[in-house]
């Protein structure tokens, strides 16, 4: 079996009802260098036999990751990263499961990181433009907004969308020491990712992580039933950006100066 060039992390908890594992199938089968790791998180109903029989079935394309208990999505997306990018790939990334993204964004993911030798990183981003398929709850984009701008202010960036469930990265070094220790918040791991970026550049003497990441306005996203996000999340999001903004100061300045790690 050849080494794949992408591998997307998929977090799950409780995804047995609504995982579409025909999607998944379809993907793989017509995207050969794309593999996919599902991250069982604890789940309580039927989602790791689900997983454990797409991954027997084809384990060339899908792989199953159990955690045992339930840990976060933070916890469960960087336990999967750590062991997505020491499988060697060109790319590693993490994806949500109930597939708001498209399966088929991924291949303009791994088109933009292939046409920006310089970027590290790519974000999906949620931009509601002319020509695109943007359907988002009204509140949730709204709060969505407030909470970007809260978020920008604190990386000192100026990021768009911090919290879109789709992200790729370069499989490197520098990579893998973003994921090695476990995050201090949950809800907005997201954030304290951009953070470390900013942070693990600033001490390498590198510009900003402006120069590294890639926000992606995506062609296709929308709300799926039964999500796990609630507009109250965006309030107790509010809060862990001041946990953030203790650990890392401002664009990751405290912690380049002090190191990344706790």
């Amino acid at each position: 079996m050849a080494d794949p060039n992408t591998i997307i992390v998929v977090p799950c908890y409780n995804e047995a009802q609504r995982l579409s594992v025909d999607s998944f199938r379809e993907f793989a089968t017509a995207n050969a260098g794309v593999r996919f790791l599902f991250v069982n998180d604890g789940s309580t109903d039927d989602t790791s036999i689900v997983l454990e029989s797409l991954a027997s079935s084809e384990p060339h394309r899908f792989e199953h990751l159990d955690q045992g208990q339930n840990r976060g999505k933070a916890e469960t997306v960087r336990v999967g990263m750590l062991h997505a990018l020491q499988q060697g790939p060109r790319y590693a990334g993490y994806w949500d499961a109930d597939l708001a993204t498209p399966l088929r964004e991924i291949t303009r993911f791994i088109a933009t990181l292939e046409a920006h030798p310089q970027r590290d990183v790519c974000f999906g981003s949620r931009v509601r433009l002319l020509g695109r398929a943007i359907e988002r709850n009204p509140l949730r984009h709204y709060l969505g907004r407030m909470f970007a701008t809260v978020a920008s202010v604190v990386l000192d960036l100026p990021v768009y969308d911090t919290q879109c469930g789709a992200k790729l990265f370069r499989a490197t070094h520098a990579t893998e020491e973003l994921f090695e220790d476990r995050f201090c918040v949950n809800w907005t791991f997201d954030v304290e990712l951009i953070a470390r970026v900013q942070a693990l550049r600033l001490r390498a003497g590198l510009t900003s992580a402006a120069d590294s990441i890639y926000e992606l306005p995506l062609d296709e996203w929308h709300d799926v039933a039964g999500s796990k996000v609630q507009a109250s999340d965006f309030f107790k999001g509010l809060f862990e950006i001041l946990r953030i903004h203790a650990k890392y100061g401002r664009g990751g300045r405290k912690a380049a100066r002090a190191g990344t790690r706790s």
